[in-house]
């Protein structure tokens, strides 16, 4: 069985396992204050251009939103978020749950449009009722979207312009960040870093064993930052070992590598289903594919291939998703291009 399901079922790169098991034998102070991960900072910051911003190693991706989103608000605010979104439909109302309410707007493709969220405030600004309703502070985006759609470079710029209008905070979950730098659509880490007041990095999806580099370019966001870390679980007694993923990760371009790999296998296999005459739900540039298959033709795939079930379309087929990853190699992508040929 090779699996296509997911971009996290291998471990780690092997770079990455490589430093993590040279620090065997090393010592090191606790909790992230160790050289390992000022030397990933430093990367980070380098890559991101911005030499200010803070940079803070988490272990997964469910707390990492928890924490940025409880530094963002206060008790009776809530976030603005694409119906689709990973906190509003992924993460088992996590966010709810430790007390902040998750607003969810109508996106296209996964995406929020700055007109959309400039609205959506104001309504709720001028609201008659206003105290008696949880009001937006902050709009949480993902790059890709849950769909494998992009924002372009005028679309954050707008967004950006949207939530500084309105007075709110913009967080954009990158957690498959990678792959959206490898897709060649215009937008750098600086970018990020310019038009988002907070974003993530990750690496669980992309080569490391685990863990996410939060990037704050918005200093009153920082005060705490650390104890609330702390209080949701994710700041790490042995924070050296997050450090040497992302400082292996920063170093020699290996993150973009990554990237870049996955997003080609995906174009190789998107160009096989195109030849195939096999229809894509959704538009992605990036290493998720959701093509429309009948159940013939998925069970035909599923015998050696494990595939993501995404959505029935009511009909006699069902959406279905392919989805590379930095791990994928040519000699897979060979094989699920044969069986697509062969269907």
């Amino acid at each position: 069985m090779i699996r296509f399901d997911c971009d996290y079922n291998e471990s780690a790169h092997g770079a990455v396992l490589a430093a993590i098991a040279a620090t065997a034998g090393e010592q090191h102070p606790g909790y992230g204050t160790d050289a390992h991960c000022a030397r990933a900072r430093d990367l980070i910051r380098s890559a991101c251009d911005a030499p200010e911003a803070e940079v803070h190693f988490l272990v997964g991706g469910t707390q990492t939103n928890l924490t940025v989103i409880a530094a963002a608000l206060r008790p009776w605010e809530g976030v603005i978020a694409p119906e689709s979104g990973h906190i509003a439909a992924h993460e088992t109302g996590a966010i709810e749950a430790c007390g902040h309410k998750v607003l969810p707007l109508m996106h296209e493709n996964g995406k929020l449009s700055a007109a959309a969220v400039a609205q959506a405030v104001e309504k709720a600004r001028r609201d008659p009722n206003a105290e008696h309703i949880v009001q937006p502070a902050l709009v949480y985006i993902s790059q890709p979207t849950e769909y494998g759609a992009l924002y372009s470079v005028s679309e954050l710029a707008a967004l950006h312009g949207a939530c500084r209008a309105a007075g709110v905070r913009l967080f954009l979950d990158g957690a498959r960040l990678g792959y959206a730098l490898a897709a060649d659509e215009g937008l750098t880490l600086a970018d990020y870093a310019r038009y988002c007041d907070v974003f993530t990095i990750g690496g669980t999806k992309l080569g490391c064993l685990f863990g996410e580099a939060v990037v704050i370019t918005d200093k009153t966001l920082s005060p705490g930052f650390r104890n609330l870390t702390k209080q949701h679980g994710g700041l790490l007694a042995k924070g050296w070992l997050l450090g040497a993923q992302f400082e292996t990760m920063f170093t020699d371009g290996l993150y973009l590598a990554c990237g870049r790999a996955a997003v080609e296998s995906a174009r190789r296999i998107k160009a096989a289903l195109a030849q195939k005459g096999l229809p894509l739900a959704f538009e992605s540039p990036t290493n998720q594919l959701f093509v429309e298959l009948t159940r013939a033709q998925s069970a035909a795939l599923e015998r050696d291939f494990a595939l993501g079930h995404w959505d029935a379309t009511g009909g006699e087929t069902d959406v279905l998703r392919i989805c590379t990853s930095w791990a994928t190699t040519p000699q897979q992508t060979d094989a699920l291009i044969a069986a697509i040929e062969n269907l």
